[in-house]
């Protein structure tokens, strides 16, 4: 299995983990609500997991300007 994350709001590729199997709470998935695990967790065809988190350039943007929180998106 594989599990690819990317970042939320560039999209650019993050990293990818290949594990046989892994549950939900070595992965933090357990400290989502559900919303938030319908949003940032989609599970492809062929039983890899991809998941919206965040980037060091897109962190690093919303730590110096705070206000771009409030954008859905702010990435041009």
């Amino acid at each position: 299995m594989a599990i690819y994350y990317s970042c939320k709001h560039c999209g650019v590729h993050i990293g990818k983990l290949d594990v046989a199997s892994v549950d939900s709470t070595s992965l933090g998935f357990d400290q989502l609500s559900d919303q938030e695990r319908v949003e940032y967790i989609s599970y492809g065809d062929q039983g890899d997991v991809r998941v919206k988190s965040i980037c060091e350039d897109c962190y690093e943007m919303l730590r110096r300007n705070p206000d771009l929180h409030a954008l859905d998106t702010f990435i041009q």
